[in-house]
């Protein structure tokens, strides 16, 4: 699909709605989903001293910012949608920003680690260039970005009433190389399975 100058606002405020509607339901859906392996992939990777300042971008209402805290780190949540962003805050007791990820204030070199889980493949796909570079810039020098999403042909559409972009892994370095990461790890999950029946491409990069 081609995407108009107006599209992508209006395309995410689309999928924030359907979120808002839908908080319980997906706090319901999501809750007891295992996302250790994400988890650790990030936490492994960054080289600063423990506790670490963490970023979950796209928190949702708060389930891995509630397992970031019992770790003993500093997790602050991120999230367009005003029901799951109070959500997360009860469900977690961490400070969380509204934010639409197409209008980021973001302090600059600030946290360890950003945590993109879920999340990335609902920036539209002309706008993820710079929300890249805005998450390259919150890290500190040497920070790690963990993201997991989707995989596909690289196309974009919108599914209902939530818009999602679909990479491969090729397309998705391009993306991540362009913002000035560089690549440490990437799997495909669950893990375990054939690689038809593993949708989900998770990749750690560094600042």
């Amino acid at each position: 699909m081609t995407l108009d100058r107006t599209a992508p606002s209006q395309i995410a405020q689309r999928t924030l709605a359907y979120y808002q509607r839908q908080a319980e339901a997906f706090w319901e859906g999501t809750r007891h989903h295992d996302v250790e392996q994400n988890i650790d992939a990030l936490l492994r990777h960054i080289q600063a001293r423990p506790p670490f300042v963490l970023l979950d971008f796209g928190c949702g209402p708060g389930r891995d910012l509630r397992t970031f805290a019992q770790r003993g780190h500093h997790p602050v949540g991120l999230e367009g949608a005003a029901a799951l962003a109070e959500m997360a805050r009860a469900n977690s007791g961490c400070e969380v920003w509204q934010q639409d990820f197409l209008q980021l204030d973001l302090p600059d070199e600030h946290f360890d680690g950003v945590f993109a889980n879920a999340s990335l493949f609902h920036v539209p796909r002309q706008e993820l260039p710079r929300i890249l570079r805005q998450l390259h810039a919150a890290l500190k020098p040497g920070g790690v970005l963990f993201s997991s999403n989707p995989r596909g042909d690289n196309s974009e559409s919108i599914s209902g009433e939530r818009y999602g972009a679909y990479y491969d892994l090729d397309a998705w370095r391009a993306y991540l190389a362009v913002a000035g990461f560089t690549e440490l790890e990437h799997y495909y999950r669950p893990a375990g399975l054939p690689r038809e029946q593993q949708p989900w491409l998770a990749s750690v990069w560094r600042r």
